[in-house]
């Protein structure tokens, strides 16, 4: 059984050592659930989806997702603000010392020298995600086309949400009717 102390200590593990938050944290935290048992590999991408169509911060709600499902609202608690508060003391430290320093050139060229780091981090959970649940032709395609559509075209996501749930609904529906032998 896992105690409130263990998800304290993890999530504020993962709050400390990831850059960039948000999907920069997905690889840290999936290694360190997963790798626990806290979380089955395969059920991982769904608390991902939870936590998106969630409002509020992507890590956040990981650990609210996670420490619920190990401990109840509790858990949750504890995930959560184990999850923020190294970032709080860190932000509020570098406030204190980075007024003073930010026109440092050298400064200046670590926090681009970390902009890098912090795309491969988010880069490589979508990539093993899109690996993970893409299993047919067509979900490569769907991919391929939001990409497209977010990326290049700038379309809202909202609008993809709406007509992909749409689309599925119906797809459902007609397959349900298909099995059951209504449509010829």
């Amino acid at each position: 059984m896992v105690s409130y102390w263990q998800i304290f200590l993890i999530f504020a593990k993962i709050g400390a050592f990831t850059i960039g938050g948000g999907m920069a944290m997905v690889p840290l935290i999936q290694n360190e659930i997963v790798r626990r048992g806290w979380l089955k590999e395969e059920d991982f991408p769904d608390i991902i989806a939870l936590s998106q169509s969630a409002p509020g911060l992507l890590a956040v709600n990981i650990a609210i997702f996670t420490g619920y499902r190990l401990k109840g609202t509790k858990g949750s608690i504890v995930a959560t603000v184990a999850s923020v508060l190294p970032s709080i003391l860190i932000i509020l430290l570098i406030a204190m010392i980075f007024t003073d320093y930010q026109d440092n050139p050298v400064i200046i060229r670590i926090f681009k020298g970390i902009r890098p780091v912090v795309v491969a981090l988010i880069a490589i959970p979508m990539i093993q995600m899109a690996r993970k649940s893409n299993r047919h032709w067509w979900s490569y395609l769907i991919s391929a086309a939001v990409l497209v559509l977010v990326g290049v075209l700038k379309v809202s996501p909202i609008y993809i949400l709406i007509v992909v749930i749409v689309i599925s609904f119906a797809v459902a529906k007609y397959m349900d009717k298909i099995r059951r032998g209504r449509l010829k």
